[in-house]
């Protein structure tokens, strides 16, 4: 942790905290069990779910492979930045998964692993 008015820590990277919700077509039924609205948080490596809530692992499944990459800068053309919602992994289901960026969160090369950096 830096001191104020010293000079921040040259090691060190953003990730974008996330927020994963389920969103469905009115009148449409949900299959893996979750309702409109359940969501998770993603920040850092953790993943946060509310109290009492479940998550379905299929349908995370289906984002999982995305979210480090979410979590990254992106350029604005990329579309890993514009491209948010992601198909429920059951064909018959016409729910979807909302990837949002939610906030920004800095972390220290040294606190994450114990590689150096590279000279």
């Amino acid at each position: 942790m830096s001191s104020l008015g010293s000079s921040p820590p040259t090691d060190t990277f953003q990730l974008y905290d996330l927020r994963v919700e389920v969103i469905c077509p009115p009148g449409e039924r949900i299959l893996c069990g979750a309702k409109e609205g359940d969501h998770f948080i993603l920040e850092g490596e953790m993943l946060h779910l509310p109290p009492g809530q479940a998550f379905s692992i299929y349908s995370l499944s289906a984002v999982l492979p995305l979210l480090a990459a979410k979590q990254r800068v992106t350029h604005p053309n990329d579309w890993m930045s514009t491209d948010a919602e992601v198909a429920c992994p059951d064909p018959n289901c016409k729910s979807k998964l909302r990837i949002s960026r939610t906030g920004v969160r800095t972390f220290s090369h040294a606190e994450v692993t114990v590689l150096p950096l590279a000279p």
